[in-house]
């Protein structure tokens, strides 16, 4: 694939969603901290592309922090793994919301939107 092929594939890769361009390598990637609460595991994920972003909607808000949901960038799999030792979970974005959808953590009805970004919060009991 020479560049003007490489340049053409990337813009092709990009998703407009909500107003924020998501490239193919933010789709892959999030954020995730994992939070020890006594004996309990809280896991933030947030989509990349989030970061810093404050969404209002009504009653509803959320403010995607890297105090609460970490500086260190995350794979699926790194996601899949945490969620599997997770006791709670806080989720916003399409990509991290979503894989935990496919994966069967959340369920889909349970979504919230806030500013039309999908929000879920998992608690084992």
């Amino acid at each position: 694939m020479d560049d003007k092929e490489l340049k053409s594939f990337k813009v092709a890769t990009e998703i407009q969603k909500d107003g924020l361009q998501i490239t193919q390598e933010e789709q892959q990637q999030m954020y995730l901290k994992t939070h020890q609460c006594g004996t309990e595991t809280l896991i933030a994920v947030c989509d990349c592309a989030l970061m810093g972003k404050k969404f209002e909607e009504g009653p509803l808000h959320v403010e995607i922090q890297p105090d609460f949901f970490g500086e260190q960038k995350a794979t699926m799999k790194d996601v899949e793994r945490a969620l599997a030792q997770a006791t709670i979970a806080n989720l916003v974005g399409e990509q991290s919301v979503g894989h935990a959808v496919r994966l069967g953590y959340i369920d889909q009805e349970n979504v919230l939107r806030i500013e039309g970004i999908p929000c879920a919060q998992m608690v084992l009991m």
